[in-house]
């Protein structure tokens, strides 16, 4: 193994979890390169690709706008500070893992590509070698950066409605009136402008060749069955075949993690060591902002700033097309950003984060790996910029914490939900030090929990967001804590994994609370069979599948009382705790004349329609349906669009509990019920003995059709069940069904 300094063993599991011994960190990072390349290099070139904005290489035209995106939003930067900022050894932590990639794909190619995997083969291209910087895609987190769709889409239903009427319809948290620019212009704004500017985990889609929320807590020692904390997560991102996550134990001098990261990533991004654990949830902080750069009349190439007129910086890129030729763009940008958009008079231009050194997505994990103690952890939090997270923690010591982290820019004079003029007035004053973000040790409740909810306390004095998932989820895994706590149960691992399973609904319970008013003293047969259900989401439960087609009723329902005809199509359906809050407190304009009694007409109402949809759905008897009928999940392949046998790479829809309102929350959109996000990987570990964790990774370690690994944990996944995370040497040697020797 050319590359290698000392001889690397590598223990796989029966789970396919690869278990890495190196004698120095080179070693460490190169075997960890060459084996996530054995299980997931397919998805690994995918991913590189989409950074790089090559895609329409091996996609055809219909990539050009995507990869004309990535090429935007690439890193320009000062290279040795983005180095830096992740670790101080950094970069030869790159180096020895893309060498290790390297190697792999070179021992495919000395047999004359005759191991290729079937993926490249069916796609009609091969793998090519890695670059350090290649690691350092900026595309791999965008996704989970905000907010420059929801400013477009704000700036349209101002221009609809007025700033006043508009803030009316958004759920900001603290309460915020939208603030427009004197005289700023948003006609033709739509959040439909930058439907291609999306990141490396949108799906990508071979048709055509000849188409995000989280859960983490830590508890103390006090509440639990050993005296020691634990500490869960299950973070939710899209669910697809490969798995987004990739679980990986690296063990060396100065090294012994395990955990998950992406696949295109050394080190481990989600974990825990011989003396900490951590996990993450999204914080949601504000990392974007649009500009909306007037272009000079008299010269396209110039746009104003507060000191006249000035060039954009222009470049000109070539873009090769599968197909044959190739399209020639003309990439701008601006003082602030890139240019995403342009009508030959204005040009939109985003500010964000990425720009800035130490914003690849995740790379903070190489100081987080090492962390031994909550100094160490605070230190690492300060190189954690992208995504931003809300990170729990747990140390062997017994301390609990957690810290809310990512690169938040100081807006002192506007709240950073519309675009604003880019003439001036309106910039980044730095950076809200780490330290004044919201972070917890030892609090008094004896735990912490984070579900992508406002983490933020009232009147902080930062404008850093206002749009943060409801609190659903956070509130229903307090509930189940603090009932505990009371009761005296002294919680355990197999609790842990029933929380992280749990489909109780709180909005349900409101809802149900509104129907026994409205249905009054002689129910229907739909209003009964929801007032006499528990109120858990479960794949066989027919009032839960009543309650979801009625939610969708609802949620519709009160969307069109309440915001005005003209704005229906920018604002969309209503979500739910919008819906709930406006029908427990019903008021005029929306609801007429007696509010109560007009509430009630559209609960009942819709309750109906409801009925009659399920019942068009799964029979005519709608005590015989279950919302696992109608909520089902396919692990699509990037592939199965392009070919017969790309297809068979898929796995069989699958009935799924729960919804986007659950612990274990299971998303859909509004045009279907189908899950399109969730947990794939979840972890439990346990703080008094490390070999007590579990975690599963969903549908498999491997990305490779006809492994064994492909999709063995799903049963497990589906069924809630997990597999022991070992980490000492001999629980691992116990598990060992491979042996791969790596030698110099």
């Amino acid at each position: 193994m050319p590359g290698l300094q000392k001889p690397v063993r590598v223990q796989r599991d029966h789970w396919g979890v690869a278990h890495i011994y190196a004698e120095n960190q080179h070693d460490l990072f190169f075997a960890q390169g060459f084996v996530v390349a054995q299980d997931r290099i397919f998805q690994m070139e995918l991913w590189k690709r989409s950074g790089q904005g090559r895609l329409a290489e091996v996609l055809g035209p219909s990539a050009v706008q995507r990869d004309i995106n990535a090429r935007l939003l690439q890193y320009r930067g000062d290279w040795d500070a983005e180095y830096a900022s992740y670790a101080s050894d950094t970069k030869e932590i790159l180096e020895a893992f893309t060498s290790g990639i390297n190697t792999y794909i070179a021992e495919i190619q000395k047999s004359d590509w005759s191991g290729l995997p079937i993926e490249f083969q069916i796609a009609g291209f091969r793998p090519e070698p890695w670059k350090p910087d290649d690691c350092l895609n900026r595309m791999a987190a965008f996704s989970m950066t905000d907010n420059a769709k929801a400013e477009l889409k704000h700036a349209e239903v101002v221009n609809l409605l007025g700033a006043k009427k508009a803030s009316g319809l958004f759920d900001f948290d603290p309460q915020v009136e939208l603030d427009p620019a004197p005289g700023v212009d948003f006609s033709g704004l739509t959040g439909d402008l930058l439907q291609n500017l999306v990141g490396s985990d949108a799906r990508i889609d071979f048709a055509g060749m000849p188409r995000e929320g989280s859960n983490d807590w830590t508890i103390s020692g006090a509440s639990t069955a050993t005296g020691k904390p634990l500490l869960a997560n299950d973070p939710h991102r899209v669910m697809a075949e490969p798995s987004l996550r990739y679980i990986v134990h690296l063990v060396a001098p100065g090294w012994n993690v395990i955990g998950a990261g992406e696949p295109g990533l050394p080190g481990v991004a989600d974990g825990h060591n011989e003396s900490i654990a951590w996990g993450f949830t999204i914080f949601g902080l504000d990392q974007q902002d649009l500009y909306i750069e007037e272009i000079n009349p008299r010269n396209p190439d110039e746009y104003r700033t507060d000191k006249g007129w000035e060039p954009f910086e222009t470049r000109l890129e070539t873009i090769e097309v599968r197909g044959g030729g190739e399209a020639t763009v003309h990439l701008r940008w601006t003082r602030h950003g890139p240019v995403v958009w342009s009508d030959g008079k204005r040009a939109l231009a985003l500010r964000w984060v990425g720009a800035e050194p130490g914003t690849a997505g995740y790379l903070g994990s190489l100081s987080l790996d090492r962390a031994q103690n909550w100094k160490d952890f605070e230190s690492a939090m300060t190189r954690w910029k992208v995504p931003s997270e809300n990170i729990v923690y747990a140390d062997r010591s017994g301390n609990i914490g957690e810290h809310s982290t990512g690169l938040a820019p100081v807006r002192k004079n506007w709240t950073g939900l519309l675009p604003v003029p880019g003439a001036g007035g309106y910039e980044w004053d730095g950076f809200v030090p780490n330290s004044d973000l919201p972070h917890f040790f030892n609090p008094e409740a004896g735990f912490v929990a984070t579900a992508n909810h406002k983490m933020i306390p009232d009147g902080y004095p930062y404008a850093i967001g206002y749009e943060w998932s409801s609190p659903e989820r956070y509130l229903r895994i307090r509930e189940v804590i603090q009932q505990a706590q009371k009761s005296g149960h002294k919680l355990s691992v197999a609790d842990m994994e029933a929380l992280q399973s749990d489909v109780l609904s709180l909005p349900a319970r409101e809802l149900q609370s509104l129907l026994r008013h409205a249905a009054g003293d002689n129910p229907s047969v739909a209003a009964k069979m929801l007032l006499g259900w528990d109120c858990v989401v479960t794949t066989d439960s027919a009032p839960a599948a009543l309650y979801e087609f009625w939610v969708r009723e609802l949620d519709s329902a009160v969307s069109r009382l309440v915001v005005p005809e003209g704005a229906r199509k920018a604002v969309g359906t209503l979500s739910l705790p919008v819906t709930v809050q406006a029908l427990s407190h019903p008021a005029a304009p929306a609801f007429d004349g007696d509010a109560q009694a007009s509430r009630d007409k559209v609960l009942l109402y819709a309750l109906r329609i409801a009925q009659a949809k399920l019942e068009a759905a799964q029979g005519s008897d709608m005590r015989k349906a279950s919302w696992g009928k109608s909520h089902t999940m396919r692990f699509r392949h990037p592939l199965d669009e392009a070919s017969q046998e790309g297809a068979v790479f898929d796995l069989a829809p699958l009935a799924r509990p729960g919804d986007g309102y659950t612990v274990n929350a299971t998303h859909f959109s509004d045009s279907s019920f189908e899950q399109t996000v969730g947990a794939s990987y979840r972890e439990i570990f346990d703080l008094s003995d490390w070999d007590n964790s579990v975690g599963v990774n969903v549908p498999g370690q491997s990305g490779q059709p006809g492994s064994p690994h492909y999709d063995d944990l799903l049963p497990l996944w589906l069924a809630g069940r997990y597999f022991p995370l070992s980490y000492s040497r001999t629980a691992v040697d116990k598990q060992t069904v491979d042996v791969l020797e790596l030698k110099p």
